[in-house]
């Protein structure tokens, strides 16, 4: 990529954060850590990886994106949001009783979305579905890809595992997952409660091409995607290793920030935070 779209890419993944931290306290509930975390990641996906049209959210020939930890929705719902997919005055409904954006996904409620998503550790069997019926079909438009966004905490369920036993042994390298390896989880650090390491070896064993990359690095996203696309006989992990909670120093690397959100003062400071890292992006933008 180049510089100009890097900081294209780097702008924006700013405003959804800032997106996230006003729809997380105009609701009073949800998760922080983890959307601010995956903020660049889905910046890259929805402004540079990701085949897909906002004005026909139902083409045929789109990627599919796949939410397994739907409690991170806040960044889902804002790169959605900023992609065109419906007004970003609508985030502030977020959790409200009848908004469509729900704490989890809900594909009825905004069918824009692929699947709905809940039971943490079910959407790479989701996705393996996907993916799987596409080979069965030979379905083979100008690169469909199916993706699959996981948490690392979620890896303690023991269904990703039977998921990708079964992507593993059908080979379907039209498959690309990516972890949010934060090393949070609700309870603690995942190496305290249930340790994954050495996790790149284990999807390796299960069949897996593994490659591991800075969540945060707009260069290596976008390069580690091209090179599970140029994989043909395997499916493809993407180990992204991620700061929670990433663009507001108070809640970066700390778990307890995982499932609350930021109250009336914790919320000023994070957008100061961040507006002040948006004016200074813009400046070297222009």
């Amino acid at each position: 990529m180049t510089d100009f779209e890097i900081k294209s890419l780097e702008k924006k993944a700013n405003e959804i954060r800032v997106s996230i931290i006003e729809m997380l306290l105009e609701a009073g509930s949800g998760h922080t850590a983890g959307p601010l975390g995956m903020a660049d990641i889905f910046t890259a996906l929805y402004f540079h990886i990701l085949k897909h049209d906002a004005t026909n959210p139902s083409w045929n020939e789109r990627d599919r994106l796949v939410l397994s930890n739907g409690h991170i929705c806040p960044v889902l719902y804002a790169a959605m949001a900023h992609a065109g997919y419906f007004p970003i005055k609508e985030l502030k409904t977020l959790r409200k009783f009848g908004s469509r954006l729900q704490g989890h996904p809900h594909r009825d409620f905004l069918p824009m979305l692929e699947t709905s998503s809940g039971p943490l550790g079910s959407g790479l069997s989701q996705a393996v579905g996907l993916a799987l019926a596409d080979k069965i079909d030979d379905y083979k438009p100008a690169g469909r890809f199916i993706y699959c966004l996981m948490s690392d905490g979620e890896l303690d369920e023991g269904q990703s595992w039977e998921a990708a036993l079964l992507a593993g042994k059908n080979k379907l390298h039209n498959l690309i997952a990516i972890i949010d390896r934060n090393n949070i989880q609700i309870d603690g650090f995942t190496e305290d409660v249930m340790p994954l390491e050495p996790l790149r070896a284990k999807w390796e064993a299960f069949g897996w091409h593994v490659l591991e990359i800075d969540g945060h690095n707009f260069n290596e996203i976008a390069g580690a995607v091209e090179q599970a696309k140029a994989i043909f006989e395997k499916p493809s992990m993407i180990i992204a290793h991620t700061i929670p909670g990433k663009g507001v120093k108070e809640f970066e690397r700390k778990y307890e920030w995982h499932g609350k959100p930021p109250n009336a003062a914790e919320a000023a400071m994070a957008l100061k935070e961040l507006r002040t890292l948006g004016g200074k992006i813009k400046s070297e933008h222009e």
